[in-house]
């Protein structure tokens, strides 16, 4: 049976939520210079301003514009989760896929790196990374990336396992299509819902993780991040200013973290039948 997993998401109060939520953060990280006046690093007035009608959000230590900072951050953290876990699929679709179809001593060889990837700590190798290489965007991302695709191979090859076995791939395999052919035309496609999953939970990985290590101090010092935002603004946790600049980007990563959940689980609803029939139908 044919499952329109689209409605499926759609039609789940989850599912709903998550598409609101989402598409709300997407639109404030577009639209970030046309919903301030300030740029992100630019002085703006007096220190510790409260909210205003100028400063939404007050300004900080140094009279930067704290919902400035905000909008702008949601960028970071959208480009780094993004950028990451679409390089992580790829990679993962190419490693899981070809591991399964050609099988053998590549498959043995391939499910042994996945299993030492999975158990180094990401974070001791991003820090001696970064005590050598200047941190910046493109280098979080590939960073993230290295330690995201190994969790969505071992999914991808479990599922190429059982795919390959279907009549149309056989029968294309009878008629000598190669692997590229094979995965691109029949692979793929039916892999779609699994890598849209795979893809949501990579992507809030890949944010939570970037704010955690801004927060430690490993990043772009000339990127705007929540994770540094909040580790700065915990320096003046003794002032009443936390309560402007801590709790919104505190907010907005819960936020935007909560939102790829409720996506993810709506999906993953979609996908097993058994969590269909329980709960799948209870925000009809």
């Amino acid at each position: 049976m044919h499952i329109d997993y689209w409605q499926e998401i759609k039609h789940d109060s989850f599912g709903r939520a998550g598409l609101v939520l989402i598409s709300l953060i997407v639109v404030l990280a577009i639209l970030a210079p046309l919903l301030t006046s300030y740029q992100p690093h630019e002085y703006t007035g007096s220190a510790f301003s409260p909210p205003s009608g100028q400063h939404l959000l007050g300004t900080n230590d140094v009279g930067q514009d704290i919902w400035t900072q905000l909008l702008f951050g949601a960028r970071t953290s959208l480009i780094v989760g993004c950028g990451a876990a679409v390089l992580a699929l790829l990679i993962s679709v190419l490693v899981g896929c070809t591991a399964a179809l050609f099988g053998g001593v590549y498959d043995r060889l391939i499910m042994r790196l996945v299993d030492a990837m999975i158990v180094i700590p990401p974070v001791i190798v991003v820090i001696l990374v970064a005590a050598y290489l200047r941190p910046n965007m493109l280098l979080m991302i590939l960073l993230l990336a290295a330690f995201l695709w190994p969790g969505g191979a071992r999914v991808i090859r479990a599922q190429t396992l059982s795919l390959k076995e279907r009549m149309h791939v056989s029968a294309a395999r009878t008629f000598g299509a190669g692997w590229p052919h094979l995965l691109v035309h029949h692979i793929i496609p039916d892999l779609g819902p699994v890598l849209a999953a795979t893809l949501i939970a990579d992507a809030r990985r890949a944010i939570f993780m970037e704010a955690g290590l801004s927060f430690l101090g490993i990043s772009d010092p000339s990127v705007i991040s929540w994770g540094k935002m909040m580790q700065h603004a915990l320096r003046f946790s003794y002032l009443d200013v936390w309560k402007w600049w801590l709790l919104p980007p505190g907010f907005a990563l819960s936020l935007l973290i909560s939102t790829l959940a409720f996506l993810g689980f709506s999906l993953e609803k979609a996908l097993n039948p058994r969590l269909r029939k329980g709960v799948g139908h209870a925000g009809h």
